[in-house]
């Protein structure tokens, strides 16, 4: 089985297929959205998705996760 992950210009894993990522791409948005559009709190936000409001800050001044795909590589999983 094969999973593609986005690699970043270096060829280092980005977004959701990084391996310390604790959100998906679509939670990110999903933040980005929230705070924009409906004026929610870092902190409000940081209860709702269990990170530190610290990490809601950087996601939504776009300080972190933030890179464009540069590649994409497929990679082998082992299945269970």
């Amino acid at each position: 089985m094969f999973k593609t992950v986005a690699l970043n210009e270096y060829g280092r894993r980005i977004g959701q297929s990084h391996p310390r990522s604790k959100l998906t791409d679509e939670q990110v948005d999903r933040i980005r959205d929230l705070n924009e559009d409906h004026d929610l709190s870092y902190t409000q936000l940081a209860e709702m998705f269990q990170v530190p409001k610290t990490t809601i800050a950087s996601i939504c001044q776009y300080a972190r996760r933030a890179q464009t795909p540069f590649g994409w590589k497929r990679l082998e999983v082992e299945s269970v």
